[in-house]
């Protein structure tokens, strides 16, 4: 339609040349467009080749590992450097903690994390810290064990150690010293603040372990397992660099033998420690028995038996009797042999505990929900202790709580003492003495034998309380 038109303007020779020249004018506009909108086109390839081609190069330069790839592209965009936030408050009675985001390397056989900073500027007065990474800071005799880690924010330029291996997810650095070995501070200072500070990353997380101990690892590896996918690293012997994209170090611990709900993002609560327990553990019980009317029932009542220290002298004789009172009575011991999984099955199958002060009365955390722990409290003004370790904890477990005080006369220092002697008038005269010196008397060289007669109240008000669950 268009060559009559053309025909009456041009010749023939014209409307050719013409022809060429609108072909070339159109691939030019065809090419400048691709230029333009190649990034709007393909920006998945074109990113793709300039990471790969990043990788290459840092592969080449540091002899990068790169791990966990399925988040290494979310990371490369999450790159932007967080202040190390450290808490080292001397109102906080359990715990030294820094939590750092960004590019953090960790250097193992130096003790040393290293976070590199780009965007802000560094005063001398705040660029290190130094944390002894287990919850029980208070403690001399528990910190004497733990390393120091030193957290030192760097700049660009500084001489610092190049990345061997690269993960992608984030993790926690806590030491296995301490008082680990000792079945409550097993708990109180480990495995429930390892939950609480890990629980949010959804086992996408890694552990890394100073002052390592095979067999602390090997008796609670099905809980550690279940709280991390991957293998916990014992960090001290690490000649590699580590680099992850966020590292706790230290535990978050506000707490005895229990969570801070109010600390952490995810609200977790000793409720939801529980219940990773008994999924952990395959426990069936979720709720204690309940007494109901002239309904016979037979709660089961778990004696904590002790055999070096703390001993109930007559624990035969207080058996018989709870027996007589309707209960089924359980005698276990537990110590560093026992097999985790199978006594907390038996913990879980009962309703009652009932035991002496000390690290046995732990395992009431595998109790069903509404159960009774009784708490025999030696003789030594420790009732403020006995409720910080195990009567508080009970409230926050669901779990309901008596204690029975031992008296002067159910003591088995009376055997070594005049009833007119300090250690009976006077008990925080040897607490203002130290921890040891209180431990020697009131702890290690006390047994106790109690009055049947006044016992007696105790079992049959824990009956009670099963009828009210």
């Amino acid at each position: 339609m268009y060559n009559p038109i053309l025909a009456k303007s041009f010749s023939h020779y014209e409307r050719k040349t013409l022809g060429w020249y609108a072909f070339v004018v159109m691939l030019i506009v065809v090419f400048s467009s691709c230029m333009v909108f190649k990034n709007h086109l393909y920006p998945q390839s074109v990113n793709g080749d300039a990471m790969n081609l990043q990788l290459s190069i840092n592969a080449a330069e540091d002899m990068l590992v790169i791990k966990d790839t399925t988040l290494l592209k979310k990371l490369e965009t999450e790159t932007k450097d967080t202040e190390p936030m450290c808490n080292c408050n001397v109102f906080e009675p359990l715990s030294d903690y820094c939590e750092t985001k960004g590019d953090i390397r960790v250097q193992g056989n130096s003790s040393s994390i290293f976070v590199m900073s780009h965007d802000f500027n560094i005063s001398a007065k705040n660029n290190s810290w130094t944390i002894k990474p287990y919850a029980r800071k208070g403690s001399a005799g528990a910190m004497s064990s733990v390393k120091s880690w030193t957290v030192k924010l760097v700049q660009d330029g500084e001489k610092i150690p190049k990345c061997s291996i690269y993960h992608g997810y984030p993790a926690v650095l806590f030491s296995l010293g301490g008082y680990s070995g000792n079945h409550f501070h097993d708990f109180s200072d480990l495995l429930v603040p390892i939950f609480s500070n890990s629980q949010h990353f959804d086992s996408e997380v890694h552990f890394l372990a100073t002052d390592y101990k095979p067999w602390w690892i090997g008796k609670y590896r099905t809980l550690l397992n279940n709280m991390s996918k991957h293998k916990i690293l014992d960090i001290d012997n690490e000649n590699k660099v580590h680099c992850f994209p966020s590292v706790t170090t230290g535990l978050k611990s506000h707490k005895e033998f229990g969570i801070d709900s109010s600390k952490f993002p995810n609200m977790v609560s000793m409720h939801d420690f529980r219940h990773f327990l008994r999924s952990s553990f395959s426990l069936k019980r979720v709720e204690a028995i309940k007494i109901k009317g002239d309904i016979v029932t037979r709660p089961r009542l778990l004696i904590i038996s002790r055999k070096k220290s703390r001993i109930l002298l007559n624990e035969g004789d207080v058996r018989k009797m709870a027996e007589d009172l309707g209960y089924e009575v359980v005698l276990a011991e537990a110590n560093l042999s026992t097999n985790l999984s199978k006594f907390a099955q038996i913990v879980n199958s009962c309703d009652v505990i009932m035991g002496v002060h000390g690290a046995g009365l732990t395992n009431m955390i595998f109790l069903p929900d509404n159960s009774v722990l009784i708490q025999l409290v030696p003789l030594g003004a420790m009732d403020n202790l006995a409720k910080r370790d195990f009567g508080d904890p009970a409230g926050e477990m669901n779990i309901r709580y008596l204690d029975y005080k031992i008296g002067g006369h159910e003591s088995s220092l009376m055997e070594k003492y005049p009833l007119n002697h300090k250690v009976f008038k006077d008990p925080s005269s040897f607490h203002r003495k130290g921890w040891d010196v209180f431990r020697s008397i009131y702890l290690d060289k006390q047994n106790v034998k109690v009055d049947l007669n006044r016992f007696r109240s105790t079992l049959l008000e824990a009956k009670k309380l099963l009828a009210t669950s």
